[in-house]
């Protein structure tokens, strides 16, 4: 079966900060999707204080209903965007291959954003804008980054278990954070994981910018 990559980004970046890894990947002839989510980026213009969890996650599985044969799924989420692949993957468990968490968040029922990172994330996502709802976009975040809507990490996790019975699941783990990595303990606790493939880069939580070559090559071994 031949794979379909699936790829998410985190906070208040669009489907661009995969434009390069995505090339790549169909330049070696796979199928590569990369969404960008309600209220962020180029799609800003739909933002609102209702936009949450759910709506994200309601983006992608619409997506993959256009997809023709959506199985073999590799799910691919940076940061934020592990929070949508999981709960898309527990809805379409038997479509999904392998589940791929970039430096990302891994939620258990009931999980959110801010009950996962550290006291310093939590008081980024209070500092919102003039709105009262746009999360605004880190000092070295990519120069088109916009506000990203507060909902969406706050809100509750819920699933099923059904991401249990996915072949592979992956975390990548980047070194150089600014300050201390709010991944540092979901790092800790697959690390050493017997159900988790885990790597540690020597590179910025935007693994694919610093880390391109590296991430191609974790990417196509996730489905082996």
């Amino acid at each position: 079966m031949t794979p379909t990559y699936v790829l998410i980004p985190g906070a208040c970046h669009g489907a661009w900060c995969f434009d390069d890894l995505a090339a790549d990947l169909r330049g070696r002839g796979h199928r590569v999707l990369s969404y960008t989510l309600t209220g962020v980026a180029e799609r800003a213009n739909l933002a609102n204080g209702g936009v949450n969890l759910d709506t994200h996650v309601t983006d992608v599985l619409n997506a993959l209903g256009t997809v023709p044969d959506p199985t073999g799924l590799v799910l691919v989420g940076h940061s934020y965007g592990g929070m949508v692949i999981t709960a898309v993957a527990d809805r379409i468990a038997a479509q999904v291959d392998s589940l791929v968490y970039l430096d990302a968040f891994i939620p258990e029922d009931g999980d959110s954003c801010w009950t996962l990172t550290n006291d310093e994330q939590r008081a980024w996502y209070a500092a919102v804008d003039a709105t009262g709802w746009g999360v605004p976009p880190l000092p070295f975040f990519d120069d088109r980054a916009t506000a990203h809507p507060l909902a969406s990490l706050m809100q509750p996790i819920r699933l099923t278990g059904a991401t249990n019975r996915i072949r592979r699941r992956v975390f990548v783990y980047a070194e150089r954070w600014p300050t201390h990595s709010p991944f540092a303990a979901t790092y800790a606790k697959v690390r050493d994981h017997p159900g988790w493939r885990t790597y540690s880069l020597d590179g910025a939580h935007n693994l694919m910018r610093d880390k391109p070559e590296e991430l191609v090559q974790i990417l196509l071994d996730a489905t082996s």
